[in-house]
C-alpha cells in the first residue's frame, strides 16, 4: 500500500470535501476553464469497524488505500486533513469548497465565517447525521489555515426556486416563520445533472418537463420546468420523500404519538430510528445495500419486499411529478442505484407506459446514456453525477477564480 500522491498543483487550485454521516469524499481541481481534477478519494465506514481511505489521480496511475486506526468522525477528518498536507502544498491552495447539507434559511453559496459558523452550530440538532461531521471539517481546516477561504456550498441551494405553495407545510403558520419549510436536498447533484442534460441534449430537453432521479444510499426525485426546480421530494430533513438505505421516507405523523406510548422512545432513540434502523433495513432485517437485496431476494421475502417498496414508492413519485409539471418529456436516473442497477430501473418504468415511459432492454442492461426504446415519448435517460465538480464550480464563482 502507499500514502503518496504525485497529484501536487503548480497553480491556484481548489480543494472539495464533501463531509457525510459515514464517509468524506475528497478531490483536487486545478483552477481554470474547465476544471481539471488532479486526484480524488474517499474515507469510508467512518464509526465503523474498517475505516478506510481510499484515493486515486486522474489517470489512475496512481493509487492506494490505509487503514485508519481510529474511526470517530473527529480523528477521521484531522487523519484525511493529515494526509493531504503530505499530497499537496496547501499554500496554492485558493479555496476550499464543502457541501453542507442544511442550512434553513441559507441556501447560496457563502464564504464560511464564524457568524455562519454560530448559525450551523445553532442548527445542528435538525440533522445530527450530516452537520455535525460537516462542521467538523470546516473547523478542522479553519484551526490550521485560518486564512484560507472556504466556502459552504448548500445541497438546498438548487430548490430555492420551488414556488411557496410547494416549499410550505400544513402546520401551524408560527412554524413557518421560523424557517420550518420544505427545503429539498441533493441540490449539487441536481445541479450538475441539468448542466450536464444541456450538454448531452441541448438547452430546449434542458428547459422542458424533466424529473430527475437521484437514487443511492440517499434517495429523491425532482421535478424541474425551464431549468427551475418546481417540487421535489425530501422536505424539512433529508429523512422525508422516498424509503431510503436506513430512512423510511414519509411517515404517517401519528405513528410518532403511537411510539411514545407504546415504545416510550426517547428523541434520541426516535432518531436512531428513522435515520438508521429504517428503510431497506427495516423492511428487509438484513441489509440497507439495494445490491444485497436482490442477490437475496428470490430466497428471503422480507428482501423481495425491500425492492418492491422501493420501485413502487418511485413510481409513484415519478407520477405525482408528471402530474405537478403537466407532463413528462425527459426522466434521468442518477445515484449509485440510479446509475447502476438496471433491473431497479427496469421496475421502476414498468406500467408507465401511459406517461410515455418505455425502455429499450439491451441499452438499460448496458447502463447506456439513453436507455429509453425509440417508441416511448419520453426520453430516460442515465447521468453520472458529480457533486466535488459542482461544488469547485462554485468555489470558483464565488471566490472569482479563473
Amino acid at each position: 500500500m502507499t500514502n503518496q500522491s504525485s497529484a501536487k498543483p503548480t497553480h491556484a487550485s481548489v480543494l472539495t470535501i464533501n463531509g457525510g454521516s459515514s464517509s468524506i469524499k475528497f478531490a483536487l481541481y486545478q483552477a481554470g476553464e474547465p476544471l481539471e481534477q488532479s486526484f480524488h478519494g474517499s474515507v469510508d465506514r467512518i464509526g465503523l469497524p474498517g475505516t478506510i481511505l481510499t484515493f486515486s489521480d486522474s489517470t489512475g496511475n496512481q493509487k492506494g488505500s490505509l487503514i485508519l486506526e481510529s474511526s470517530d468522525t473527529r480523528s477521521a477528518s484531522n487523519f484525511l486533513i493529515d494526509w493531504l498536507e503530505e499530497q499537496i502544498d496547501f499554500s496554492l491552495i485558493s479555496g476550499v469548497g464543502h457541501r453542507v447539507v442544511f442550512g434553513m434559511k441559507h441556501t447560496d453559496p457563502e464564504l464560511i465565517t464564524q457568524e455562519l459558523l454560530n448559525e450551523l452550530h445553532r442548527i445542528i440538532s435538525y440533522d445530527t447525521d450530516h452537520l455535525p461531521a460537516e462542521v467538523e471539517l470546516i473547523e478542522v481546516l479553519r484551526r490550521r489555515y485560518p486564512k484560507l477561504p472556504q466556502v459552504a456550498c448548500f445541497d438546498t441551494a438548487f430548490h430555492r426556486t420551488m414556488p411557496r405553495v410547494a416549499r410550505l407545510l400544513p402546520i401551524p403558520r408560527r412554524f413557518d416563520a421560523t424557517g420550518v419549510q420544505r427545503y429539498g436536498f441533493h441540490g449539487l447533484s441536481y445541479a450538475y445533472l441539468m448542466e450536464e442534460l444541456i450538454r448531452i441534449a441541448g438547452t430546449k430537453a434542458a428547459q422542458g418537463r424533466v424529473i430527475l432521479a437521484h437514487l443511492g444510499n440517499g434517495a429523491s426525485l425532482t421535478a424541474v420546468h425551464g431549468g427551475k426546480s418546481i417540487d421535489t421530494s425530501m422536505g424539512f430533513t433529508p429523512t422525508s420523500g422516498l424509503p431510503m438505505s436506513t430512512r423510511p421516507g414519509d411517515l404517517d405523523p401519528g405513528l410518532v404519538w403511537y411510539w411514545m406510548r407504546a415504545e416510550n422512545l426517547t428523541p434520541k432513540q426516535f432518531n436512531n430510528l428513522i435515520n438508521h434502523e429504517s428503510g431497506l433495513l427495516g423492511i428487509s432485517e438484513t441489509s440497507s445495500d439495494m445490491r444485497d437485496l436482490l442477490d437475496r431476494e428470490t430466497q428471503d421475502v422480507r428482501a423481495a419486499e425491500a425492492v418492491e417498496l422501493f420501485c413502487y414508492q418511485v413510481r409513484k413519485w415519478i407520477g405525482a411529478f408528471a402530474a405537478a409539471l403537466g407532463g413528462v418529456e425527459t426522466l434521468v436516473f442518477s445515484g449509485g442505484i440510479g446509475e447502476n442497477a438496471p433491473e431497479i430501473r427496469a421496475r421502476i418504468c414498468e406500467g408507465l407506459g401511459f406517461l410515455g415511459i418505455e425502455l429499450e432492454e439491451k441499452q438499460n442492461a448496458a447502463n447506456e446514456g439513453v436507455i429509453s426504446a425509440a417508441a416511448g415519448r419520453v426520453a430516460v435517460r442515465v447521468i453520472r453525477t458529480d457533486e466535488e465538480q459542482m461544488i469547485a464550480k462554485t468555489v470558483c464563482r464565488v471566490l472569482g477564480l479563473g
